[in-house]
């Protein structure tokens, strides 16, 4: 008879376990493209557009946050819904980015997409380049210097036009930073710059274009260790 209970609580338990609830995937986006021009809005005012935002199911997943936001003024617009797409106004002739939060209203975790970029196209010929995404240190991180007491600053840029001329990398001890460190060329990604340990550094890229445009990264710290 024990052995017969025992059998029927395992049983119970891996059902119930089986049974779990499970946190939802990351959603896969498919519309707008990553640093694509965006033109098949529809027009509501002389400076919006209404765009439709496209993404594939996600498993275990109840609800999509969708996430849009203006990297001029750095307003960012959410809708959620249960479909896999959504439609939201925003602004033409600027750059945007956008994700996906999926959630599941049995468990508590979410999952968060990849951010895309992209550019509402507008009345413009030339665009400006997409703001540089820093990749490395992240901001806030503690990075351990290497033997020379160097640090390696990594970004991407894009640009709809694919004519970046250049960056600027500007670090400094102070906020905003005011140093030109660096101006390399549109084909380098990445920099060494020598550092003082137990510092904290401020950084930011300038994307510049072969038609005179320039964007700004935004302001990103990093520890030297």
């Amino acid at each position: 008879m024990r052995v017969i209970l025992i059998v029927f609580i395992s049983l119970l338990f891996t059902a119930c376990k089986k049974d779990s609830p499970k946190p939802p995937s990351a959603a896969v986006l498919v519309f707008p493209l990553q640093n694509s021009l965006c033109t098949t809005g529809v027009s509501i005012t002389p400076t919006t557009s209404r765009v439709e935002f496209m993404w594939q199911t996600a498993n275990n997943t109840n609800t999509y946050e969708l996430r849009v936001s203006n990297l001029i003024t750095d307003i960012t617009q959410t809708v959620s819904t249960q479909s896999t797409s959504a439609e939201i106004t925003i602004e033409k002739g600027a750059p945007h980015s956008w994700l996906v939060i999926t959630r599941n209203t049995e468990v508590q975790e979410t999952a968060s997409s990849a951010s895309w970029q992209f550019f509402n196209a507008g009345s413009q010929i030339t665009h400006a380049p997409f703001p540089a995404q820093i990749i490395a240190p992240l901001s806030g991180a503690s990075v351990v210097r290497d033997i020379n007491g160097e640090i390696i600053l990594e970004w991407s840029g894009a640009d709809v036009d694919e004519d970046i001329v250049g960056y600027e990398i500007f670090l400094d001890i102070a906020s905003p930073p005011q140093v030109l460190a660096a101006s390399p060329a549109s084909s380098v990604s990445s920099i060494k710059i020598n550092t003082s340990a137990n510092t904290v550094y401020y950084w930011k890229v300038i994307t510049k274009d072969a038609e005179g445009n320039s964007s700004d990264s935004g302001i990103y710290s990093f520890r030297a260790l």
